[in-house]
């Protein structure tokens, strides 16, 4: 399992398998969001099992799937909503990370600097250069 962390309360990682499920909850976390659509890929694990293996080891899940390539408007609100309201720290996960990552770059977005969440995203190992412009126009709201 690869875990990247955003910050103190977020990380991100590629799809989870249920046995990283006891290892996540060993490391703290409280909280997994699944922001990958149910069937995108034959040898993808879904939804309700990797939820049912959080609730066995009384941990937060939630269901949250982005298309990807098609994040709107209304999802970032939302991740930002569950980031803001989840127990933390939180675990999001997709397929390779990507999309839960653009999801909290534009979360933040008026919250901090265009080169400082791009920065922020590149240390966790996800280059964003093609939200430049939409940090930049505070996507979200200042």
């Amino acid at each position: 399992m690869q875990i990247n962390k955003i910050n103190d309360d977020l990380s991100v990682s590629p799809q989870l398998h249920l046995a990283d499920i006891a290892q996540l909850k060993e490391l703290g976390f409280k909280t997994i969001i699944c922001n990958r659509p149910d069937n995108e890929s034959e040898d993808q694990i879904d939804m309700l099992s990797i939820g049912d293996a959080a609730q066995k080891h009384n941990m937060g899940f939630i269901y949250q799937p982005v298309i990807s390539g098609a994040v709107s408007y209304a999802q970032v609100q939302a991740f930002k909503t569950t980031i803001e309201n989840a127990e933390k720290p939180i675990l999001a996960y997709c397929r390779s990370g990507t999309r839960c990552s653009i999801l909290w770059a534009l979360s933040m977005a008026g919250a901090m600097s265009a080169n400082s969440i791009l920065e922020i995203t590149s240390k966790a190992g996800y280059d964003l250069p093609q939200l430049q412009e939409k940090l930049e126009k505070s996507y979200i709201n200042s």
